[in-house]
């Protein structure tokens, strides 16, 4: 049994569960199925391809924790249909959500042939990942650490990820970082359902599917780093 765990973390990110039409949401923190998609770009899966592979990813184990959860952040964007003669038609607005400044991080668990295949897919992706939509990139600490522990402990275990800025802000009150994982996974937890196991990525044919998730809240340490970064140092001073 091995864990891998990501960190997800970037000026914007975008994670929508329930979108239609003209407004694009975002869920405070990242679904599993957005997750699945991620690691199935990386594997190099086709939108078209089999539906086997994706129900194949399914089965990792799955948890992410709110590290920073960010703030909410609403965009316009406005949209210029083109005819098939190349005409433009009428301009419409459309509003997207994106959280700023968060920071969260993923647990995914399986096998140890799994997660090593995990592990080299996302380390040479043969699809660009990004952080819910093409326009924000993976930073280069993505990939966080592997564990020879299940995926709770692991996730429970890892060090804070949050930026030093956030966490002196919390250095007087504690600081729950939430975590959500299948529930299958903890024992005696409050359950409820969400609509983001994918079943099919199909540009056709979308179809999600519900999965039993249970929260759990972890205090996480205050500790700030300290910084080498000394400004008089370059001017020659001590």
């Amino acid at each position: 049994m091995k864990t891998l765990l990501l960190k997800l973390a970037g000026p914007l990110q975008s994670w929508g569960t329930h979108s239609h039409f003209e407004v694009r949401n975002t869920d405070p923190y990242p679904s599993k199925s957005a997750i699945i998609g991620l690691i199935a770009a990386a594997y190099g899966y086709r939108r078209e391809g089999s539906d086997e592979d994706i129900e194949r990813l399914n089965r990792l184990d799955f948890a992410v924790r709110i590290d920073q959860p960010g703030n909410l952040l609403q965009d316009f964007h406005t949209a210029h249909p083109v005819s098939s003669k190349g005409d433009i038609r009428q301009a419409y607005v459309t509003r997207r959500y994106y959280l700023q400044d968060a920071i969260f991080v993923v647990a995914l668990g399986g096998d140890d042939e799994f997660i090593d295949a995990v592990l080299r897919a996302v380390s040479h992706p043969y699809f660009q990942g990004f952080l819910g939509r093409r326009s924000l990139p993976l930073l280069d600490d993505f990939i966080l650490d592997i564990s020879g522990k299940g995926v709770i402990e692991a996730i429970q275990s890892a060090p804070w990820q949050a930026a030093d800025w956030y966490k002196k802000k919390h250095r007087t009150s504690q600081y729950d970082a939430e975590i959500y994982a299948d529930a299958n996974l903890a024992e005696n937890q409050q359950t409820f359902m969400a609509r983001d196991r994918a079943v099919s990525f199909s540009q056709q044919h979308r179809l999600h599917g519900f999965r039993p998730v249970v929260r759990i809240r972890e205090v996480m340490s205050h500790a700030v780093s300290e910084t080498d970064h000394d400004v008089f140092s370059s001017l020659g001073g001590e």
